[in-house]
């Protein structure tokens, strides 16, 4: 090649490697911009999150916004809530009804963003199969162990006062469901209140007999919450959940063996059938929430005002509702 002709490709050449050294600048100059976090509250009879979680499948789906998730386990609802009120999570995995009550009595700025349809027959009232106790009227007076604030805590004053029965008039025993399922198995309670999975466990592993479940009582809804400030700034990470929640039930109902397969080892290793018989009596039927269907809510904030259990009255409709 003449010399002529490198001088004229060399000058050609000058402007793609300027450029290519110019754009190399740029890249290693300007910062790469992090993945926002999404922070999940869930605890471990948080069905639907905690599926998502182990298959992995709400992570991808985020990942397309360019949003990491980061998992947050707690040991019931009321501590969740309160995480979520003063801003360690970004999102409640299901809660029992009851427990955005007492949130908002605690003035909790909440969200409400999604909802599973009744499942009365996840939750009841058993007692021993040789107990005395034959009806809700032979309550009173007797001890009775409940989780403090859960769905079932208002099942039992909803049964007592069918029975003729205020909440004064029996001996609560407040203890978690393992602890409860210990007091009733040593016959340290006369009778227990429980929900799923811990029902069927205890109906398949103990002789027990059911004084009455939610039917025509307490319908038991299970309510997934967010705080307000991050529902107003972050709907677009809301609609990705709860499109995710909702296939997530309809997968759980029309897969049960392999829904309960996932979940055994997560329920503490509880044997598959169990998972799976106590999984028919869930809904997992995700829904939005809508404030004039938000009448239970109200009787079940009426009911432990009345009992003394909140510190002051709720309008159970005072909340931010977000939708899908």
């Amino acid at each position: 090649m003449s010399k002529s002709i490198r001088n004229a490709a060399a000058i050609l050449h000058r402007p793609v490697m300027a450029g290519w050294v110019v754009a190399l600048a740029l890249a290693f100059a300007l910062p790469v911009q992090a993945n926002e976090t999404l922070r999940i509250g869930y605890q471990k009879s948080s069905t639907l999150i905690t599926v998502l979680k182990t298959q992995g499948t709400l992570d991808k789906a985020l990942a397309q916004q360019h949003i990491d998730v980061s998992w947050h386990e707690f040991p019931s609802g009321l501590p969740l809530l309160e995480a979520l009120n003063v801003g360690n999570v970004d999102i409640s995995a299901d809660v029992a009804d009851t427990v955005p009550i007492f949130a908002q009595a605690a003035q909790a700025k909440l969200t409400y963003f999604a909802q599973e349809a009744p499942s009365p027959s996840a939750q009841a009232i058993v007692v021993r199969q040789d107990s005395p106790l034959q009806q809700l009227s032979d309550l009173k007076g007797k001890k009775v162990a409940v989780t403090k604030a859960a769905g079932a805590h208002y099942l039992l004053i909803a049964a007592l006062k069918k029975a003729g029965l205020e909440f004064s008039d029996i001996e609560p025993a407040y203890l978690s469901p393992a602890d409860g399922r210990a007091a009733f198995e040593n016959n340290k309670v006369d009778a227990w209140v429980t929900w799923e999975p811990f029902l069927t466990s205890a109906q398949r592993q103990l002789p027990t007999r059911t004084l009455a479940d939610g039917a025509g009582l307490a319908s038991y809804k299970r309510y997934y919450l967010t705080s307000t400030s991050y529902a107003k700034a972050h709907p677009e990470v809301l609609k990705v959940v709860y499109e995710q929640l909702h296939k997530t039930g309809e997968w759980v109902k029309n897969n049960p063996r392999e829904a309960a397969q996932v979940l055994s080892p997560l329920w503490g290793n509880l044997d598959v059938a169990t998972v799976e018989s106590a999984n028919t009596h869930r809904s997992y039927q995700v829904q939005p929430v809508k404030g004039d269907q938000l009448g239970e809510q109200q009787k079940i904030a009426d009911a432990f005002f009345a009992a003394g259990l909140l510190p002051k009255a709720v309008d159970a409709k005072d909340v931010d509702i977000w939708k899908p």
